[in-house]
């Protein structure tokens, strides 16, 4: 058994530098002045991330998927393969809590075999018929949704962002990962040292398991062996990747690019935590990117002076 503890010092003093980093952004659904979605906006931010070098996460928390149905859930996925060209990889949201029923199994598979369909890479949303279960019956659900899939992801997403996510004890964490079908973890408890566990027992236990970090008021967790799968990293997809090269390279200037990613973060993702796509619409529609600032209409809004905050973001990165 391995001291969690102990391994944290020792991640701790022994920064993984020099590490190529998968970084994943969640891309976010642009809207036009009139409610419309911005299909052509959306399409131009995913093939940039792309070519910046990161992957594409559609229907995740940023993309609205708790707003969305099924139909709508397709057009996202046909927009996005059409957007990238065959063949290039991305991540996509599974997520259930619109349906009824009790078969969490067959829900889940319903959805992951509708990313399948694009060859998309599908990320198990946590649901909340599954909340407080003993960590071995939750291995049992997953390792039925998972079985005989290639390449799954799951998901730890804190309250602070959804009702239906959970943080799990250690345990569940544990046997998750012995499921081989699922190749990675996106970790959202905007806890550190809950991350610094995760790694450490990634390390002990499956070393080829991804820890993506989610934590946007902690983009550094990349200096200790994480990935990461962020919302921030729709704002300015081109700067997370000359970070994460920086990075690799060795080179000081990284300090501060990540510096002021990272205070764009500390604004954008402060209370109410699920206003930050209202933040990101604001942020990109200032930087020219998207054709207005308005978010699905169910999305948490923030105040008027909103741009204002952001031209000082935008500067710091000299995006204005």
């Amino acid at each position: 058994m391995v001291d969690p503890r102990m391994t944290i010092d020792e991640l701790i003093e022994r920064q993984k530098t020099r590490r190529k980093v998968q970084g994943i952004a969640a891309a976010l659904l642009p809207y036009e002045a009139d409610g419309r979605v911005a299909v052509e906006a959306f399409a131009k931010q995913l093939a940039s991330t792309h070519r910046a070098g990161l992957m594409n996460a559609v229907n995740m928390d940023t993309g609205y998927v708790n707003y969305l149905n099924d139909a709508e859930k397709q057009e996202v996925l046909d927009w996005t393969r059409q957007a990238l060209g065959k063949g290039i990889p991305f991540v996509a949201g599974a997520y259930i809590e619109h349906h009824a029923g009790d078969d969490i199994v067959m829900l889940f598979r319903q959805q992951i075999d509708s990313i399948l369909r694009f060859d998309g890479i599908p990320i198990l949303f946590q649901t909340a018929r599954l909340h407080g279960k003993p960590p071995v019956k939750t291995a049992e659900f997953y390792r039925e949704i998972c079985r005989d899939y290639p390449h799954v992801l799951a998901f730890e997403l804190g309250s602070m962002f959804a009702a239906n996510g959970e943080i799990y004890d250690t345990e569940t964490v544990r046997r998750l990962m012995d499921i081989p079908e699922i190749k990675g973890m996106k970790h959202s408890s905007l806890d550190r040292l809950l991350e610094l566990e995760r790694l450490a027992l990634r390390d002990a236990q499956r070393p080829d398991f991804r820890i993506y970090t989610g934590n946007d008021l902690g983009i550094n967790m990349i200096e200790y062996g994480s990935d990461y799968l962020l919302g921030l990293a729709a704002f300015a997809p081109e700067k997370f990747a000359a970070r994460d090269r920086l990075w690799e390279a060795g080179d000081p200037e990284y300090y501060a690019l990540s510096d002021a990613l990272q205070y764009l973060g500390n604004v954008a993702f402060r209370t109410p935590v699920p206003a930050y796509k209202h933040s990101a619409a604001v942020f990109l529609n200032l930087i020219g990117r998207i054709p207005s600032d308005r978010t699905h209409p169910n999305n948490a809004q923030r105040s008027a002076w909103e741009r204002e905050i952001m031209v000082d973001c935008a500067r710091r990165l000299s995006l204005l």
